[in-house]
């Protein structure tokens, strides 16, 4: 009786473990709906992202996702700044990305080190996107601010790579949303006395290519951090290279106007952003 007790035992593990490697399991993605997930550890620091899953885990198809890097000037921050924005997502069929990044307050790090971070965090989704039930070739990269900077950076800034990253694995997303992004480094933008001399090869403004992702800017008219003129000139060079870039601006608005405790600009700026989705993917 105890060995068909053990047999049966052994027989119920080989088909749990059977169904759940071929993702007919309870853990078909690997994890749970809402998950907190270590993508990288340097020295004793481990980087986190928080996971959003669709609800519906029956579809066989993989899904897009979008990646979101929060503000506060390389500074600080919080990844809870998007979690109203990524639960939005995951709820319309998105797999979406609270990414956690080294910051001078918590870590004494520079602007270089969470740069570094964006793009480990990147190409850990896209080594990882058949875990995760995400298309490697649509995952859109969101970000606030500085954190409009990684996001953008990720895409257009080549340098700036963790030595133990995997190279092969490209950083690029298939398009950009940039809430009030910091994307001029130089002496007359954002950010120069931590950057200094390397600004042109860190800010994303220099380094816009033909092959840049569609990209979308939501910017109120009143910004105190991120002039209008610099959002106008780096559409113009999107335009100038032939790749799309569409510029929403929000009249009266300053920095940090759509965050969620802004439930009006919050919900007007979702509403431009679905637009944008919806445009690129029938592109």
């Amino acid at each position: 009786m105890r060995l068909n007790l053990a047999a049966i035992i052994v027989l119920f593990l080989g088909i749990a473990l059977s169904n759940c490697s071929s993702g007919k399991g309870k853990i078909q993605y690997g994890f749970g709906l809402d998950s907190v997930i270590n993508y990288k550890t340097v020295d004793s620091t481990n980087l986190k992202m928080r996971v959003f899953f669709p609800k519906d885990k029956t579809t066989k198809k993989l899904n897009s996702a979008i990646v979101f890097f929060h503000g506060g000037g390389w500074r600080g921050g919080s990844i809870s700044q998007f979690e109203a924005h990524a639960k939005y997502y995951s709820n319309k069929g998105y797999v979406t990305f609270l990414v956690g990044y080294r910051v001078k307050f918590r870590n004494n790090t520079t602007p270089f080190e969470s740069l570094m971070d964006a793009k480990s965090a990147m190409r850990y989704i896209k080594r990882n996107a058949e875990r995760f039930r995400v298309d490697s070739s649509k995952i859109v990269a969101c970000g606030g601010s500085a954190g409009g900077h990684l996001a953008a950076a990720t895409a257009l800034v080549s340098g700036f790579n963790e030595d133990t990253d995997d190279m092969t694995v490209s950083t690029k997303p298939e398009a950009l949303v940039l809430f009030n992004p910091v994307i001029d480094n130089g002496p007359n933008g954002y950010g120069f006395e931590r950057i200094g001399e390397l600004y042109k090869s860190f800010s994303p403004i220099y380094n816009i290519s033909k092959d840049a992702p569609p990209t979308i800017i939501l910017i109120g008219s009143e910004d105190e951090l991120v002039p209008i003129e610099t959002i106008e000139n780096y559409k113009h060079r999107m335009d100038s290279v032939g790749s799309f870039c569409e510029v929403k601006v929000y009249e009266g608005q300053k920095h940090g106007f759509f965050n969620n405790r802004s439930p009006d600009y919050y919900k007007k700026t979702l509403q431009d952003v679905d637009l944008f989705l919806d445009k690129i993917q029938k592109r």
